[in-house]
This record gives C-alpha cells, structure tokens and sequence, in this order.
C-alpha cells in the first residue's frame, strides 16, 4: 500500500527559525549518522524515516560518509525518497556534507573545491535528488586556503545544488571568518553544526555569540552523547548499542563507572521533572537561543516518539541549572 502521510503532522510541531533566515526547522531532526547505513535493516530505516515525518521531523541530516559503509545511508535515504516520500520533496530540508575521506588518492578528502564539487555530485546521485536544501563543510581544513573552500560552497550555491550552505564543527573565530566570507560572496551561511551535549560543552565557551552575531543557525549533534545521556548504559553495554558495534564511535571504555554514576543522578533529577533522561538532556541543549535543532539518531520509531516529549518540557528553573552543572563538574 502506497505511504501516505499523517494530516495533522503539521499541527504540534513548533517550528523556529535558522537563525536570522527565513527557513524553519524542528527543534527535534532526524540524523542519519548511524543506524541507516547497509549494516542495518531497510525496512527499520524506512519505518524510521516515514515514522518521523508523520511526527512533523521535516529535516533529515546526513553526510557523505556515513553509514557504515561511506555512502550508504545517503543510498538508503534516496530509496525511501524515491519510493516513499517523493511526492513530499518540497516539505523536506535534506542537508548533506564532504570533509572526510571518501576515495583514494588526493582529492577525496578535505576542504578543497576539486573535493567539495565532486562529492555533492556524488551525493546527489546516491540520493537521486538535483539538489539539497543545506550542504557543510564537515570540518576545517588548515591545508586549505579558507577562501577557496568557501568560494566552492558559493559556486554550488550558484550553481543550483544546494539552496543553503554551512558549517560544521568550525571553531569560533574560523565560524567567525566563514560567516565574513561567505556574505562577502554572496551565499550567506545558513548554518553551523557542532557537537554539544552535557558530557561535551564547548561551544559555549566562545561559538554560541558568534553565532548570535551573525544570524546563524544552529543544529546540534550528538546530544545524547552517543546515547549516554539515556538509560541504556545503567545495568552495563547491551549487545544492540552503539558502545558494543565495532563501527561505532562510542567506545566500550567511555562507559567508566563516573560516567555511569553521573547518568544516574540526572536521571533521578529527569523523574523528578516528569521527564525521561534523553528528554532532560534534550530539552537541555535545546534551552538556547542560538539553537535552532537537536539532531537525534534512532534505531527504532519509539526513541523520536521519547525525544519529541522534550519540547513538552524546555524551561529550567536557576537551581536546576545549577544542580546540572554540579553534576556534571563532579
């Protein structure tokens, strides 16, 4: 039977603006990092994927190495794309990214525009789309000039392949130098996507007002921490999780006993608040303004259904904010 969305998808989500542009987003996106690759089962990425944009999650967010293997989370969105939600492109924001290796030899990796041209191209195929919403640079590349890696996100900007440009993980002053740059240019950029979480804090030391400067949006991965900030880890590594697959990038030795004790105590303050600890973790991140999104992975239709009860609850009182921040300094 054909897919055919829900009606009311658009009646509860609270969408916001990127930063100063006048694209919104969901406060909660879909990231495909893992679980989307050839690893896993089609049939759970597609009910994933279909199961989010019934929830009102218009922003699907991949790049072109992931997976596992490089590439094949992009070859899984593009089949559910082209057999499912086809027809609903225009309510879609797909954004993708090149700034790791992808193929041998010199000029698949990195920041250069021989790089950066090609594997949109190459992205664009896999998902058999004539363009994305939002295309990054993955991460700084000092061996490239700045320049021309920006003067390759304007050119595809021009050239029609991506609507809006970003960045991600770029420290504040390169943030800084980008946002200059590429106004200068004439593609403004939309966006900067770092890592943030409670175990991982430092955008705001200097990012988070630079970006309140310039107008820029701001989608957050990883903030679960690769699902520590969750109850997964409390009785131990189960064979499922990310912390037990060889690919993965959460280590087994990550999951140390400190850790473990500090997920126990924001979790007893997560029930006192009515919440489960990924919506406290969640809700916490997304208590910015500068922050427009929270990228979420899931391995099953129910962990979005679990993250989208954080926006029931984003307001912190003084003394929760404080108790979070002795928590986590111990």
């Amino acid at each position: 039977m054909p897919y055919q969305p829900l009606d009311a998808r658009y009646q509860t989500m609270p969408y916001q603006h990127c930063g100063a542009s006048g694209l919104q987003l969901p406060p909660i996106a879909l990231g495909l990092w893992h679980n989307f690759g050839a690893v896993d089962r089609f049939e759970t990425a597609r009910e994933m994927l279909l199961h989010a944009f019934d929830l009102g999650i218009t922003h699907f967010d991949l790049a072109n190495n992931y997976g596992p293997p490089p590439g094949s989370a992009e070859l899984t969105f593009g089949r559910v794309l082209r057999e499912d939600l086809a027809a609903y492109r225009d309510e879609l924001v797909i954004s993708s990214k090149a700034g790791y290796l992808m193929w041998p030899g010199p000029y698949g990796d990195h920041g250069s525009r021989k790089y950066l041209v090609a594997s949109l191209d190459q992205s664009l195929r896999r998902m058999g789309l004539e363009y994305v919403d939002i295309f990054y640079h993955h991460r700084p590349d000092p061996a490239t000039p700045l320049e021309e890696t920006l003067g390759a996100l304007a050119q595809i900007v021009r050239s029609g392949k991506a609507l809006y440009v970003g960045v991600s993980s770029y420290p504040p002053e390169l943030t800084r130098e980008a946002a200059v740059l590429l106004r200068q240019l004439g593609a403004p950029c939309l966006i900067h996507q770092p890592k943030y979480s409670m175990f991982h804090r430092e955008i705001e030391r200097g990012l988070l007002p630079v970006l309140a400067e310039y107008g820029l949006g701001c989608a957050v991965f990883s903030p679960l921490a690769q699902g520590l900030l969750s109850d997964r880890y409390l009785d131990g590594i189960p064979a499922d999780s990310r912390a037990a697959k060889p690919h993965g990038f959460l280590k087994r030795e990550q999951v140390t006993a400190a850790v473990v004790e500090k997920v126990r105590r924001l979790q007893a303050l997560a029930r006192e608040r009515g919440q489960s600890l990924a919506q406290l973790a969640l809700a916490w991140v997304l208590r910015h303004p500068e922050v427009t999104t929270a990228l979420v992975g899931a391995s099953r239709p129910g962990q979005l259904d679990d993250a989208l009860g954080a926006l029931r609850q984003r307001g912190f009182s003084p003394e929760e904010l404080a108790r979070i921040d002795a928590i986590l300094a111990d």
